[in-house]
């Protein structure tokens, strides 16, 4: 019986939670958040962890109290341990392909970024380590890398920290960082894509 409901149960988790669920939680965990005065993001915690391993003494930027940002830490290692235990031990044998809708593939197909549905892991061609040797595949990955690191730390928080603590916080700048990153993303979409592929 305690097996059958384990299964029912990870069944359940492994679905897309529709929109009245998952909506209500995060806004729960936001409100936990800004209750005892924390800001949920993932950016930070690169300046975290360069502030903990004596980056404070070599730059201004990261002198900070890295301590209190301790439970921030944990979030994000939570986020990729809990997301590879997780996909390999609690999700079944597909845990780890990602759910990408017909349409996306199909439209993705048409401007040249190479994803066939089905593949282990379902992603692009040029996300590889032989697709990294290629021009595409380098702007793509080091070049987009990088620009999403510096905007991030640019824009004083990463799509996460504007979109959900920000907004949640009602910050206008968060509002003109999350419309600037929907313009990035459609311009990359529209403009760049069909130029590189």
């Amino acid at each position: 019986m305690i097996e059958t409901f384990f299964v029912q149960f990870r069944d359940f988790i492994a679905e897309p939670w529709p929109w009245y669920v998952a909506g209500p939680l995060l806004a729960l965990v936001m409100f936990i958040l800004l209750y005892f005065g924390h800001e949920f993001g993932i950016s930070e915690n690169f300046r975290l962890m360069c502030a903990a391993d004596g980056a404070d003494e070599m730059n201004e930027f990261f002198k900070i109290n890295w301590q209190t940002g301790q439970w921030n830490l944990l979030v994000a290692l939570g986020a990729v341990f809990g997301g590879y235990l997780a996909s390999h031990y609690f999700l079944g044998p597909h845990g780890d392909i990602a759910h990408v809708s017909d349409a996306t593939v199909a439209s993705l197909n048409h401007i040249g970024v190479h994803v066939k549905k089905g593949s282990v892991p379902l992603v692009p061609d040029f996300i590889s380590w032989s697709g990294l040797i290629t021009w595409p595949g380098l702007l793509m990955i080091a070049g987009g890398g990088f620009f999403v690191g510096f905007g991030a730390r640019y824009a004083g928080g990463c799509t996460s920290g504007h979109a959900i603590s920000g907004l949640s916080a009602l910050q206008l700048p968060s509002l003109v960082a999350v419309i600037g990153f929907f313009m990035g993303g459609l311009m990359v979409t529209y403009l760049v894509f069909p130029h590189i592929f």
